[in-house]
């Protein structure tokens, strides 16, 4: 599938939601929702709702983390989609800074679609495992830093049977 194909698919409104209840319904739930991806960046959302607020009134970091992961793990399969070969992806490391209270909407947008092309590639062309740092900050609706997590990702060829 080419990569233009891939994100049409990710652009379905139907198609992704029921992914996401699929596979990954804490995501669904805590309202975590695609707005834009290409090949290069993805911008990922998450409201402050009751489903995703802490006692502290903001929105629990876990669904910060996961929303930022969402951004360039999305990236990510889009590159992998488009390759013939089979590449298994692992996040090895995840860090996060916290700024400001997340208490609206946060998007995050990870714009490191290069770097992760690129390490798949060289995983395929290799044969070895590559690893590569994305970053994913996320803001507020006022544009204000709210978190900035780094999400590394190792990527390598799956053995054929």
């Amino acid at each position: 599938m080419s990569a233009n194909a891939f994100i049409r698919l990710l652009h379905h409104p139907v198609k992704f939601r029921l992914y996401l209840l699929w596979k990954l319904p804490a995501a669904f739930f805590s309202g975590v929702r695609l707005r834009v991806i290409d090949e290069q960046h993805c911008e990922v959302t998450v409201p402050y709702k009751w489903f995703s607020q802490n006692p502290f009134r903001s929105t629990y970091f876990a669904c910060l983390a996961m929303a930022a992961e969402m951004s360039s793990g999305l990236l990510a399969m889009v590159h992998i989609n488009a390759q013939r070969a089979k590449v298994s992806s692992l996040v090895v490391k995840f860090e996060a800074a916290y700024f400001k209270k997340a208490v609206t909407r946060t998007r995050f947008i990870c714009n490191d679609g290069g770097l992760l092309k690129a390490a798949i590639e060289k995983a395929i062309a290799t044969g070895e495992p590559q690893v590569v740092e994305t970053v994913s900050t996320g803001t507020n609706a006022s544009g204000e830093k709210i978190a900035e997590c780094k999400i590394t990702w190792s990527f390598k060829t799956k053995s054929r049977p």
